[in-house]
């Protein structure tokens, strides 16, 4: 955060990646989703963005370029967002993203740190994008269950954010790829407390768990269980499938937020009459423990 006066201030971020789906505006339309997300879970408004991006010198038509950056500009107005400009070079591998700037006021800029005992954690899209996209890209994904990942990926946590603001909100991050449960240990560990989580409670995308149990994980949800493994308690009883959703990298994830309980239900209604559909609570927080997150 950058402070520009008593009432406003700069928050900044950036993130980019190689594709995870084949329509080259699609791609643009999420990557640019994914890059503005990190402003709303600080409780900003993005303001202005720059495209990066990597692409071939050859073999590839540059109308493919072009498709993605539209695309990433039709998302970044549907934000309200200005693309200002931008930088492009060549890489044998495509890859896309923004920069986004945004506005916050000082006092009331959300952090990651800051959950308290007590408080209800809420979750804001479902999970599984990692592991759907893994296995469309193995022609192993139906129709309706790419159309639903695609369609949690594109959408702006806009809406949340904007919810978000009206609320004792202690806390929020974006879930990303480092997966739910790997989020969940930043906040926890930068908060002092421990986050357990209900797994029967976690939204999941259709076809999700099933995926998982035939193999379609990616590499960054296995190297999530190795880094995690002395961190996270999993209890022994909970399906292997589902324990794997909560591994699972997102793209373009929900806001994993910490409310306080006394607000958990109105805020939950009205998340859901701004149609953010699948927000749902997932745990609470707890005092300290011997793991920083339990999955029960």
């Amino acid at each position: 955060m950058f402070r520009l006066g008593p009432d406003v201030a700069l928050v900044s971020t950036v993130d980019f990646f190689t594709p995870i789906v084949d329509d080259p505006g699609t791609f643009g339309s999420i990557a640019a989703a994914n890059a503005l997300s990190d402003v709303y879970a600080m409780g900003g408004r993005p303001l202005i963005a720059l495209n990066i991006a990597c692409f071939p010198q050859s073999g590839l038509p540059k109308e493919i370029l072009g498709e993605i950056l539209a695309g990433g500009a039709a998302k970044a107005a549907e934000a309200g967002t200005i693309v200002v400009g931008g930088h492009t070079v060549a890489d044998d591998e495509i890859k896309y993203g923004m920069a986004v700037t945004g506005l916050v006021h000082p006092d009331r800029i959300i952090r990651n740190c800051g959950a308290r005992p007590g408080d209800r954690l809420l979750l804001t899209k479902r999970l599984g994008t990692g592991i759907v996209t893994t296995a469309a890209k193995h022609e192993r994904a139906g129709t309706a269950a790419l159309a639903a990942a695609i369609a949690s990926m594109t959408s702006l946590n806009a809406a949340a954010a904007e919810v978000m603001a009206r609320y004792d909100v202690h806390a929020c991050t974006d879930v990303s790829g480092f997966s739910l449960l790997g989020h969940a240990y930043e906040m926890a560990s930068a908060s002092g407390v421990t986050l357990r989580f209900e797994a029967a409670a976690l939204p999941v995308l259709p076809d999700a768990r099933a995926l998982a149990m035939v193999g379609e994980l990616t590499g960054g949800c296995k190297r999530n269980r190795q880094y995690l493994a002395d961190k996270v308690r999993v209890t022994s009883v909970l399906a292997p499938d589902l324990v794997e959703v909560a591994f699972d990298p997102q793209t373009s994830g929900g806001l994993l937020i910490a409310v306080d309980s006394r607000h958990a239900a109105p805020m939950l209604d009205d998340l859901r009459a701004a149609r953010v559909e699948a927000a749902i609570a997932v745990g609470e927080v707890v005092s300290a423990g011997g793991f920083a997150v339990t999955l029960e």
